[in-house]
């Protein structure tokens, strides 16, 4: 199989290609160099060097195929700073060596040789230890200036989400004009009970080549499990489309369903943090409940939002809790009694009892038995409509998850 000569890959320079070859000659078998998503950046191309098939069908298709064990060697090697020598992986593949290329602690790349007709020497070791040097300062030289524009904005956004900055400093950092129009977008993966959720970096990788693609001046950041994107001049109707485009496109490349939140158009950079805190409470909603929309505001949320802070509330300070409304969730629990769930239902029907009793699956009479005695048992005064919504919000609040723990499964 014949391999190309000295192709350019993008934005890779024929300095790599002549380092490889360098190093080749040095050690006798192919060497090549790879980016940290283990893309194909450069290889040796010298007459007579062992070359076996994995190593051509990494250049050919521009990246090394998967195999077993595969990332526990890209480990090893990072985690490395010298020569690490790897056992093969497949019966038709040759011995092999390779060396992490980093700027000082931080990670570009790696180096893999395939060995000569005898093991690597100190020669050979030594012109790899070289090469990976020349390659880091060749790697950082060549890092693209709207890669590091993206970094830039990454951390310019997360510092304004949390706060820390006045609005002309934000205005400065994100490169926006004096009356911006900024919408607030967040992504989060829908929570299944069955399976984990994608790794926030996973997420945040794929949402800054998404957004970098398709709208330019997007700034997106990473901040606990959520993937915010801060959208500049545009149109609500448009954000809203640009975010369905998102969670499709986004859900596709990583095999998971995902929610997106959207928050309402501001001219504040100052208003930011206010705005993640709406677009963590959609979120909130949305991840936990499987028939959600994929693309919600808090319009579409709003009862649900509510009822999540009420809950907050109730849970921040107990002594709210109605005594009466305890007192009758622990006596259905210790006598198999269903005062809670019948007036909820009566609740729920607007005080229908015939519906009430419907839902239930009981007789009209045999409801207000339990309605009755629920009044006599637990002083609840259900008579007055303050105390039949603050009895009903209770009760409702009762019956959600804990909106707080990760590994809840929705209603």
């Amino acid at each position: 199989m014949d391999l190309p000569n000295t192709p350019s890959f993008g934005g890779t320079s024929e300095e790599l290609f002549a380092l490889t070859n360098a190093m080749a000659a040095v050690i006798g078998g192919s060497v090549a160099i790879e980016d940290l998503e283990h893309c194909v950046l450069a290889y040796s191309s010298l007459p007579g060097q062992r070359i076996d098939e994995l190593r051509r069908r990494g250049i050919l298709e521009r990246r090394v195929p998967d195999q077993p064990e595969q990332l526990r060697q890209y480990r090893d090697v990072l985690a490395t700073s010298g020569v690490v020598r790897l056992p093969t992986l497949a019966p038709d593949e040759l011995p092999r060596v390779a060396v992490a290329i980093k700027a000082g602690d931080m990670p570009l790349g790696t180096i893999w040789a395939i060995e000569g007709d005898t093991p690597i020497n100190e020669a050979g070791e030594r012109a790899l230890l070289d090469g990976a040097r020349l390659a880091a300062l060749h790697m950082l030289r060549h890092r693209s200036a709207a890669e590091l524009d993206l970094q830039a904005r990454e951390d310019a956004l997360r510092s304004a989400l949390g706060g820390h900055h006045r609005a002309a400093e934000v205005r400065f950092h994100l490169g926006l004009p004096d009356r911006p129009r900024l919408t607030l977008l967040g992504f989060a993966p829908a929570h299944r009970p069955d399976r984990e959720a994608p790794a926030v970096v996973r997420l945040a990788a794929a949402a800054t080549r998404h957004w970098a693609a398709v709208h330019a001046e997007a700034s997106v950041a990473a901040i606990g499990r959520t993937v915010y994107a801060l959208l500049p001049a545009e149109a609500p109707g448009d954000v809203r489309r640009l975010a369905d485009q998102a969670v499709a496109a986004l859900g596709r490349s990583l095999g998971e369903t995902l929610r997106a939140a959207v928050s309402p158009t501001v001219a504040d950079p100052a208003e930011l943090p206010a705005l993640r805190a709406e677009v963590d409470d959609i979120l909130r909603v949305t991840t936990a409940d499987p028939d959600a929309r994929p693309v919600a505001d808090l319009t579409d949320t709003h009862a649900r939002v509510l009822l999540l802070h009420l809950a907050d509330e109730l849970t921040r300070h107990p002594r709210l809790h109605h005594p009466g409304i305890n007192a009758m969730v622990e006596h259905d629990r210790t006598r198999h009694t269903d005062y809670a769930a019948s007036i909820t239902a009566w609740l729920d029907a607007a005080g229908n009892i015939a519906d009430a009793a419907q839902r239930l699956t009981i007789h009209p009479n045999t409801l207000k038995y339990r309605l009755r005695r629920a009044r006599e048992l637990f002083d609840l005064d259900l008579g007055h409509p303050d105390d039949r919504l603050s009895c009903w919000l209770q009760l409702r609040l009762l019956r959600r998850p804990d909106p707080h723990d990760p590994d809840h499964e929705a209603p």
